[in-house]
């Protein structure tokens, strides 16, 4: 069976001194303080305390909070090749591939404070649901829906965006039992098929519902 792509992890340069240093560090910290409190829950002052700064150092590099979670919450993942290496292998497997890249994704150290972050603060702040937004309308998602040429291929990568980001908050954040300690390939199988039909299968239009409303 085929493995879904893992995210590249980005390069590690080193701590260089003054101030790049310190702007990285501050960015560090505010990644964690985003993942574990959300943007409501995150002050500057608790991110200046993390980064062993003043907090006049962060408005000083970042401004207010929500330019500071903007700078801290950008993903480093390359969505636009992310789509065409998930397409490659057995097309019957693609919802298994989209489920192990997803998981890889939120389990990779690098990357989950980012996406805690994200997911945390969608709820509260503006800003912050419109990059979730973004990730969804336009990530790889949207680009593989698209491949398959229907009609409704927007509302198929939003049912593949809101089952994932569900997925996300059982597992992650609240983490419900027994899903929270699952192995991910138990996980990637068991989700696979539901990712699989709302790309390319045949959403339900008995009722005039979701697929005739998308054609409308």
């Amino acid at each position: 069976m085929s493995r879904a792509p893992r995210p590249a992890r980005p390069a590690r340069t080193g701590r260089r001194p003054g101030a790049p240093a310190t702007r990285d560090r501050i960015l560090e910290a505010a990644r964690a303080a985003f993942g574990e409190a959300g943007f409501e829950g995150t002050t500057i002052r608790g991110v200046a305390a993390r980064a062993l700064v003043d907090p006049a150092l962060v408005h000083h590099y970042f401004g207010s909070k929500q330019q500071l979670f903007v700078a801290a919450m950008e993903l480093p993942v390359d969505f636009g090749a992310i789509a065409p290496r998930l397409l490659e292998g057995p097309p019957e497997e693609l919802g298994e591939r989209i489920a192990r890249f997803v998981l890889d994704l939120w389990d990779a150290p690098w990357t989950r404070p980012l996406m805690l972050g994200l997911l945390r603060s969608a709820a509260t702040d503006p800003v912050a649901a419109a990059m979730l937004r973004r990730v969804l309308a336009e990530g790889p998602f949207a680009a593989m829906a698209r491949a398959s040429d229907r009609p409704d291929a927007d509302l198929r990568a939003a049912l593949v965006g809101s089952q994932l980001v569900g997925l996300a908050m059982a597992r992650y954040i609240v983490a419900v039992e027994p899903l929270a300690s699952a192995p991910r390939e138990v996980v990637a199988r068991a989700l696979g098929p539901t990712l699989q039909r709302y790309l390319v299968g045949e959403l339900d239009d008995a009722d005039g519902g979701m697929a005739g409303t998308a054609r409308r």
